[in-house]
């Protein structure tokens, strides 16, 4: 049997503890993470996940957020918050002797943050200007706006940010409920990486969040969204065309997800991409251009980002689904999986020197009930990727042609209508 890189406890009120040693490091990265995200919001809450994040640093019982911010600048650390679709995460990295010091600021923040209506208030103006900075950067406003096309009846499918209209009108009170109910020890994992001892870990989680258990652990009612091809045209007047296209892709656990890995690679995953090579470098017509993929519980996307200017949308799309043809019809050549493999393998060894990559790895696979591979097992599950494996994938995610298209940029829809799939 292959002994874990990394321990695992469960301790009294129901909180997983996860860690894993890197005797080496001088570094400590510690997460707090909690498994609420906007997908779990109704939508007149849609985005009281991240408003909550906001609010643990506004102060405690104990500490103002002046205090919080400078007791970290003490400790010469880092610390900071983000949430998603499916969790939201507290993380510090510091010295391996700033541990403790870390962990009693976090737990401070997390048992006992006062979410007052003057801090209510205050922070609603600065996620307001969130969302407006958001909303004035079409190559990052499109991604969101792809997701509500490609979900348009899902909770996948709402904003981490959350829209105007809802935060506008959101309460301390509403703020509090929804706080206590997921902010509850069964559903919270803590993970650390670093040179640190796991008995030392589980005896702080023990000793400074000692609180009842609350309700059972959130489990999500998962239902499979159906896609329905067709195109979100947004017309503003912007300098570039910025355009999203996409569909299905696989859930978390799907075997196929290292050949998906590998498949996105290829497509447009790097400087040597299909897409890169076809659309920058042969033709000129966009400076980025890049495809990706996201994964949930029971199900994922893949999808293709262009920026070009407006008059080279259609040129571009052509381009597009010339290259999905071409993959679809020849699959993939040897060079290419091996170029990939390479990419990805590099990207994974150079990825997990460091203290907070391996602390996120057991975080998010933990909270979202992955499964955590070793290096070792990664690179090997890697290398076991086979050219008809892709070839066989490509034809699962693009051959039903289930094609969603998003647009931003000075254009009406029969400017693109005539070059969908």
């Amino acid at each position: 049997m292959t002994k874990k890189h990394y321990e695992r406890t469960e301790s009294r009120n129901g909180i997983r503890i996860l860690t894993e040693r890197m005797p080496n490091l001088r570094s400590v990265t510690s997460g707090f993470w909690v498994g609420v995200g906007s997908r779990d919001e109704p939508q007149e809450l849609s985005g009281i996940s991240h408003f909550i994040e906001h609010l643990m640093f506004k102060g405690t019982s104990r500490r103002t957020a002046k205090h919080i911010a400078e007791e970290f600048d003490t400790m010469g650390g880092e610390l900071n918050a983000f949430s998603a679709k499916e969790y939201t995460c507290y993380y510090a990295k510091v010295l391996d002797e700033k541990v403790e010091d870390a962990f009693e600021v976090i737990t401070d923040m997390l048992l006992r943050s006062l979410m007052r209506p003057k801090d209510v208030d205050a922070e609603r103006r600065v996620i307001l200007e969130e969302i407006a900075m958001h909303e004035d950067s079409p190559d990052d406003i499109i991604h969101d706006l792809f997701v509500s096309a490609l979900w348009e009846s899902h909770p996948l499918g709402q904003s981490v940010l959350g829209y105007q209209n809802v935060i506008r009108t959101l309460d301390s009170d509403e703020i509090g409920n929804y706080f206590r109910r997921y902010y509850q020890p069964e559903n919270i994992v803590v993970a650390v990486a670093g040179n640190i001892d796991h008995d030392i870990v589980v005896d702080l989680v023990e000793r400074l969040m000692d609180s009842d258990g609350g309700e059972a652990r959130h489990e999500r009612h998962s239902v499979v969204p159906e896609i329905r091809p067709h195109t979100a045209i947004y017309n503003r007047p912007t300098e570039q065309a910025h355009i999203v296209l996409g569909t299905k892709g696989l859930p978390r656990k799907h075997p196929a997800r290292f050949a998906l890995a590998l498949l996105d690679n290829i497509l447009g995953g790097g400087m040597s991409s299909r897409l890169f090579q076809k659309v920058r470098e042969e033709r000129s017509l966009a400076y980025s251009i890049f495809s990706y993929h996201s994964m949930y519980v029971e199900t994922g996307l893949v999808a293709v980002y262009a920026g070009t200017n407006p008059e080279n949308t259609a040129s571009v799309l052509e381009l597009i689904k010339e290259e999905l043809e071409q993959l679809l019809a020849r699959g993939i050549t040897s060079e290419e999986l091996e170029r990939a493999k390479g990419h990805i393998k590099g990207n994974l060894v150079l990825s997990l020197e460091d203290s907070g990559s391996r602390m996120t790895r057991l975080g998010k696979a933990e909270i979202c009930q992955g499964e955590i591979l070793s290096l070792d097992q990664l690179l090997a599950r890697v290398d076991a990727v086979s050219c008809d494996d892709i070839h066989k994938l490509a034809k699962d995610i693009f051959g039903p042609r289930k094609l969603v298209v998003t647009a931003i940029g000075p254009f009406g829809e029969k400017e693109i209508q005539g070059h969908l799939f």
